[in-house]
C-alpha cells in the first residue's frame, strides 16, 4: 500500500491509502537507503571512492550497468523521428501540449528536454524556464505567470521546472510559508484540471536520482567550466537538504497526482535510459497520426513508474 497525504480537497485526486502499509513501506525504504556518504566537498579535486562507488546504485536504482552510448544513439533516432510526426500532428490539428519536468537538482531535466526538442521547430516547440518572480509577479495570483506561458493552438511547451516550485524548492528553502504550501497542494490539482478540461494535454514527469549520484553530478558541474553556469545557489543546498526535499517531493507527488494530470516518476541515475524512456512515455500518451509502435519500442517500467507504485515502494530516498 502507498503513502497517504491528507489535506487535498479537490475531486479526482489519486488517493494514496496509508493504513497498515505505511509501516511496510517504511521498512522497504529503510532497506534501500544508501550508506551515508561522508566527506562531500564540491570544490575537492576528486570525490571519495565511497561516493563514486555508491553513485550509480544510489536511491535503489534497478540496473547494475550503464546503457552503452552506441545503443542509446541507435534507439534515440527513431524516437526523435516520431517526435517530428507528433509535432506535425499538433500543428495540423491545433493541439496544445504541456510537458512539465520537475525533480532533483542534477537529475537531468535540461538534458532530457533538449533531446525532445533537438530536431523540433523552436517556433512550435517552446521551452519555459522562468527565473525567480519579480516584485509585481509576487503580488499576483501564484499561477498567473505560468498560465501566461500556456501554448496556443499547434504548440508544445516544455516547462523546465514549473508552478510545482511551491511544493519543492520554495518550502524547503523557506521562500514560502507552510500555509502557502498547503494552499498550493490543495489548489494545484484544480489548476491542472482546468488546463486539461480546456483541452490542453498535460504530462507531468518527475526525475529523481540518489544522493550519491546527485553529489557526483553537482561535483562534475563545478569542475567543468562549460557547465558551472548550471549551478545556482539552490544547488549548493541540495545535499544538506536532501531528506527535506524527499519529504516535500513525496507530499507533492502523493497529493497532486490526479486522473486529469497524473505524475510519472523517471528514475534518472542513468541519463541515457531516462531520456529514452521519458520520450517513449510521452509518445505513448498522445494519440498522434501514423504512430509507429515498433519504432517507439517498449517502455521500461523499471525507469518510468506510476506515482502509486513509487510511493508504495517507499517514495523518495532518505538517508
Amino acid at each position: 500500500m502507498a503513502k497517504k497525504f491528507s489535506g487535498s480537497e479537490v475531486g479526482n485526486v489519486v488517493e494514496m491509502p496509508a493504513a497498515k502499509a505505511t509501516e511496510a513501506a517504511q521498512k522497504d525504504k529503510a532497506a534501500r537507503k544508501p550508506a551515508k556518504a561522508k566527506g562531500f566537498d564540491i570544490e575537492a579535486a576528486t570525490l571519495p571512492e565511497s561516493i563514486i562507488d555508491a553513485a550509480y546504485h544510489s536511491g535503489g536504482y534497478p540496473y547494475g550497468k550503464r546503457m552503452k552510448r552506441k545503443r542509446y544513439s541507435r534507439e534515440l533516432q527513431p524516437l526523435q523521428i516520431e517526435l517530428q510526426k507528433l509535432m506535425r500532428w499538433v500543428q495540423k490539428e491545433g493541439e496544445r501540449i504541456v510537458i512539465v519536468f520537475e525533480g532533483r537538482d542534477g537529475a537531468g531535466k535540461g538534458g532530457t528536454i533538449s533531446r525532445f526538442t533537438q530536431h523540433l521547430n523552436p517556433r512550435h516547440a517552446r521551452i519555459v524556464a522562468l527565473s525567480k518572480p519579480s516584485d509585481t509577479e509576487m503580488g499576483q495570483w501564484y499561477f498567473q505567470r505560468y498560465a501566461a506561458e500556456m501554448p496556443t493552438a499547434g504548440e508544445m511547451v516544455f516547462f523546465d521546472r514549473s508552478w510545482y516550485n511551491r511544493a519543492g524548492v520554495e518550502p524547503v528553502m523557506g521562500f514560502c510559508t507552510p500555509a502557502q504550501t498547503e494552499h498550493f497542494l490543495r489548489e494545484a490539482p484544480a489548476f491542472d484540471g482546468m488546463l486539461a478540461r480546456d483541452g490542453i494535454r498535460l504530462i507531468k514527469l518527475f526525475l529523481t536520482i540518489g544522493r550519491e549520484m546527485q553529489m557526483t553530478r553537482l561535483h562534475a558541474r563545478w569542475h567543468d567550466p562549460l557547465k558551472r553556469w548550471k549551478l545556482s545557489p539552490m544547488d549548493f543546498e541540495a545535499i544538506p537538504h536532501f531528506d527535506d526535499y524527499s519529504r516535500a517531493f513525496d507530499a507533492m507527488l502523493g497529493r497532486t497526482s490526479t486522473e486529469d494530470a497524473p505524475w510519472f516518476v523517471v528514475r534518472s541515475n542513468d541519463k541515457l535510459r531516462a531520456r529514452l524512456n521519458a520520450i517513449r512515455h510521452v509518445l505513448r500518451a498522445i494519440p498522434y497520426k501514423d504512430k509507429d509502435e515498433t519504432a517507439i519500442g517498449a517502455l521500461d517500467d523499471k525507469v518510468v513508474i506510476s506515482v502509486a507504485r513509487y510511493l508504495d515502494k517507499g517514495g523518495e530516498p532518505e538517508g
